[in-house]
């Protein structure tokens, strides 16, 4: 699994176990979009809790969709025993365990799986032996209760009306929390987030008139590649209308598209397992509906291509080879879009995503969606290089910076270490050393599996470990020894971006929108400053575009590295160009990796090139109130410190010049990075460094 992902998982499970640890609230929110691991982050959350704490317990209440709450307590047990999170003893209530008389729950687990079902009005749990169960742990057990909320958005008005009795404070989690119920998120893992770090899928919008025909025609032009270079079998979901109108679209439309495809396996899923349907092999009808969907969730690359169904799959039902949506109705439900649409933003190959082929990567970070309408604020945009990219690549490079590991110190020999340990008296449990292992970076791991060839060898290294991460650490944060010059590398075919209000019209960078148009968005308000500031020195210095190379002999009517016509062109008329443009993240290969606790990788903002054929690298921040960051807070000032010591070493490498242009109000202070000297510019003379020969 890449390690930005490990990296924003736990990062955002760390600042939800800091804002309750620091607040009184009774109630917090934690967002994250589906597909980004929320099952695995509340597991780590419970478990860090668990660790610091002995004296709580954890109530988790789930959908009885899908049997959600069978499902995340399979994997709490499948965690807990990879060791991964040690503390959690999950333990799940049904109705099934009950005596003749009474339900019966054990008290000495720490987190307890509720069913939606269970927690009804009138069930027989909560009848009086729910509540008894509460009462034991609270008052005669002297044990906190935490209630997590799992698909927070759905309501639980008969856990509502004791949690101020039996809950110390409510946890919500869920993609689409209820705003209106005052769900307001605390931590978030934004879709921007995710998709930054692979680990979930882009949308690619279909066209508004597009019909299911069209769909199938998308999903057998990507089906090869799918089996090729994923090797997985992609799926295409069929939202159909859950009222009248279903049976109409099923045979008017979906069917007859159908048949043209008869390679195609499809399945019909709906609420009546008599009125479920396929055309392959499997034909249930006495079998309950959560078989069929079982069935069609199947990996197999035999499996299912199609599954067409009304309303009843959105939360809880996980099938990561979906790569496609195609709805023929209107949900007139913002959150109930954002859940089904989750279902084909899972990344398919995200444990092993960095051992694919580029193109392969591309395909498993795409999804397709029609019928949805996308939100202003959730829109994109595709963008691709001007003219030829080869061109392009070729002529603009970049050369990134990469961190090596404690396998690459020159200086740290084991055996050396090792002697020099005071003796082990007392072993460790394997428990005991297993939970340091966990701790530690992925890059020490490596290095213990690296250096283990028996089970004596293993034990001797585990029990350093913690000894040994430090040595890493010290070693991976000086940059003179640790950093090294990474592959030289330019902008990637093509990206995207998002819409918002932070919009600059653009026509002289190295990026076109795909429909034409020149009004590009940016993540922050200083982003788009910034962004005239480099239009602005770009268009100062050149009135037709072109590549900079002197073709004295170039004739009118060709074409110029930008595709566009060049109407005169004599060598008196030459100009250079600045070639810059915005480092999407998606996709993006421009990166320098930086150590803080983890290794870290920065992706920057713009990259220039200038008239003189120099790199510019710019990271743009602000410490404005409105800004994510600002100048008080400590996160932001820890992040800055590190970049700095990344940038300055990277500029003596590389050559490139850094900067960390900082915006306050609408002044402009920039530290610039140069052959790894530092020093701060104002906005006027960075302009003129830039245009000016003189290094």
């Amino acid at each position: 699994m890449l390690q930005e992902i490990v990296e924003l998982q736990a990062n955002a499970v760390n600042k939800l176990i800091a804002t309750v640890e620091s607040n009184k609230k009774s109630e917090y929110t934690f967002r994250a979009p589906t597909g980004s691991g929320k099952t695995y982050m509340m597991a780590d959350f419970m478990n860090k809790m668990l660790q610091r704490r002995d004296d709580i317990v954890f109530l988790v209440s789930s959908l009885s969709k899908s049997d959600l709450a069978k499902q995340n307590y399979d994997k709490f047990c499948e965690y807990r025993d990879n060791l991964c999170f040690s503390y959690i003893n999950p333990y799940l209530i049904n109705s099934e365990i009950s005596g003749e008389e009474r339900l019966y729950i054990p008290n000495d687990n720490n987190v307890y799986l509720l069913p939606k079902d269970l927690y009804k009005k009138d069930s027989r749990l909560m009848a009086g032996p729910f509540q008894s169960f509460l009462a034991e742990i609270r008052f005669i057990k002297h044990k906190s209760i935490i209630w997590i909320k799992d698909e927070c958005h759905i309501a639980t008005k008969n856990l509502d009306a004791i949690a101020v009795d039996y809950f110390d404070f409510t946890v919500n989690f869920s993609a689409t929390p209820k705003l209106s119920r005052g769900q307001h998120p605390d931590v978030e893992i934004t879709d921007e987030e995710a998709e930054n770090c692979k680990l979930i899928k882009h949308v690619q919008w279909g066209e508004e008139d597009d019909t299911v025909e069209d769909a199938l025609k998308k999903f057998l032009e990507i089906k090869r590649d799918y089996r090729d270079l994923l090797e997985v079998n992609p799926c295409l979901i069929i939202q159909i209308s859950n009222k009248t109108k279903a049976d109409e679209e099923l045979q008017r439309e979906i069917m007859p598209a159908l048949n043209n495809y008869s390679e195609l396996k499809w399945m019909l899923i709906v609420d009546d397992p008599k009125d479920c349907d396929t055309n392959d092999v499997f034909k249930a009808k006495k079998l309950p509906v959560s078989k069929w969907k079982d069935y069609a969730r199947s990996s197999d690359l035999s499996g299912i291509d199609v599954i067409i169904f009304k309303l009843v799959i959105s939360e809880g039902w996980d099938i990561p080879r979906a790569c496609m949506l195609f709805q023929t109705r209107n949900s007139r439900s913002k959150q109930l879009d954002e859940q089904v649409m989750g279902r084909v933003r899972r990344n398919p190959r995200l444990l092993d995503f960095e051992n694919l082929t580029t193109q392969g990567q591309n395909l498993a970070l795409t999804a397709w969606v029609w019928g949805v309408s996308p939100q202003e604020g959730g829109k994109s945009f595709s963008v691709k290089l001007s003219g030829d990219k080869n061109d392009i690549q070729k002529d603009f490079k970049v050369k990134t910076t990469i961190i090596k590991s404690l396998t690459d110190m020159e200086n740290f020999d084991l055996e050396e270490y090792l002697s020099k340990q005071k003796p082990i008296v007392a072993h460790n449990s394997i428990f005991n050393i297993n939970r340091q292992i966990q701790s530690v970076d992925p890059s020490v791991k490596q290095f213990l599996y690296d250096n283990v060839g028996s089970y004596a060898r293993w034990w001797e290294v585990a029990e350093h470990i913690q000894g040994i991460a430090k040595e890493s650490n010290q070693y991976r944060c000086n940059y003179e020894e640790s950093m090294e010059v990474g592959p030289e590398v330019s902008f990637a075919d093509q990206s995207y971006y998002y819409v918002t209000d932070n919009y600059v019209k653009i026509s002289n960078w190295l990026w076109r929108r795909r429909d034409g148009a020149e009004k590009f968005s940016f993540d922050s308000e200083a982003e788009k400053d910034w962004a005239d500031e480099l239009k602005d020195i770009s268009s100062d210095s050149v009135k037709s575009i072109h590549t900079g190379k002197k073709k004295q002999n170039q004739l009118a009517g060709e074409t110029n590295l930008f595709g566009e016509t060049v109407s005169e062109y004599t060598l008196e008329d030459e100009r250079d160009v600045y070639m810059w443009g915005k480092n999407y993240v998606p996709d993006s290969l421009i990166k320098f990796e930086y150590y803080l606790g983890a290794l870290h990788s920065s992706y920057p903002d713009f990259i220039m090139k200038d008239r003189f054929d120099r790199i510019h690298v710019f990271e743009v921040k602000s410490v404005n109130q409105s800004a994510e960051y600002n100048i008080d807070n400590n996160i932001y000032i820890t992040k800055v410190a590190e970049l700095k010591k990344c940038y300055k070493q990277a500029s003596k490498l590389t050559g490139q010049y850094f900067y960390l242009p900082i915006q306050r109000e609408d002044v402009w202070t920039i530290t610039m990075f140069d052959n790894g000297s530092e020093r701060t510019l104002s906005i006027d003379q960075f302009r003129k460094f830039i245009k000016s020969p003189t290094q």
